[in-house]
């Protein structure tokens, strides 16, 4: 496995792969990686010749920067992991080689980013849109793996693709979760024991809102999984949203859809996590 952390390095010797015709599947992260990070890298190795999977912690996505302060950096760890599980490449580039200069670019998404994340998290997006638009010109993959825990960066990522013609395919990959149901995700480190007990009542929640929308219009589901969460006094939900699954825009009655899906964010202590489910 080889590991590149500069831009003129890298873009040569991925061209020359694409010049043999290989086929490039990348995974962008952030580090701090886990099994659902793992499982997007093997299916990409099962489905691509090469696999170029990305760590770089972009600042420009954070909105709080006490959460960038204490985003997990774990390198070493992270290439360890990489290497076990098949990846071919390793992109790490510093924050310097990535934005040498600010980047002004303004990025749209047709209004997808102005719901639940957006609402919270202001220019979250366009960062997350930068770089991934900036990571695609540097690895020219032909395909890219995402998961959907981030149900509404997929979504994003996907418009952006196709807006900007950019010559990649998306493959959303399921939510790899914990034994107990917790989704997986970087930031779960840094929960406390106590509150690492009570997360899994969010997925709980989720479950039983799947298998009762029916009672409830869709206002009404929400405050129902707002209640059933925040139960548990470590838990304070931010957001719980029922959306159209592919316009993430909110609705007034299930048959103004053919399609939904129920996404929250809720803090556990001070760590802000998110899930989401399809409800059909």
């Amino acid at each position: 496995m080889k590991v590149f952390e500069k831009i003129k390095d890298i873009q040569p010797y991925l061209a020359a792969l694409k010049a043999e015709g290989k086929s490039i599947g990348f995974v962008p992260t952030m580090g701090a990686l886990h099994d659902g990070h793992l499982q997007l890298v093997k299916t990409s190795v099962s489905k691509n010749d090469i696999t170029v999977v990305s760590i770089f912690v972009n600042p420009i996505q954070f909105n709080n920067p006490e959460d960038l302060a204490k985003y997990p950096r774990t390198l070493e760890a992270d290439v360890d992991k990489l290497a076990g599980a098949g990846c071919d490449i390793v992109f790490s580039p510093s924050e310097n080689e990535m934005y040498p200069e600010p980047d002004n670019t303004g990025m749209e998404f047709g209004g997808l980013e102005k719901v639940m994340e957006g609402r919270f998290r202001p220019g979250h997006f366009r960062g997350v849109g930068i770089v991934v638009k900036r990571l695609f010109e540097i690895t020219t993959p032909d395909r890219a793996y995402f998961g959907e825990k981030d149900y509404q960066q997929l979504a994003i990522i996907k418009y952006m693709v196709k807006n900007l013609s950019i010559p990649v395919e998306i493959i959303p990959c399921p939510i790899v979760r914990e034994a107990d149901g917790l989704a997986m995700s970087s930031r779960n480190m840094r929960l406390t024991p106590e509150h690492r007990a009570m997360a899994p009542e969010i997925y709980k929640a989720l479950l039983r809102a799947k298998e009762n929308y029916s009672w409830f219009i869709p206002s009404g589901l929400e405050k129902l999984v707002t209640t059933e969460i925040e139960q548990n006094p470590g838990l304070k939900v931010e957001y719980a949203t029922v959306a159209d699954s592919v316009t993430l825009q909110p609705f007034e009655d299930w048959m103004d859809t053919e399609h939904a899906v129920l996404c929250v964010a809720v803090f556990a202590g001070n760590v802000r996590l998110i899930d989401n489910i399809i409800l059909y």
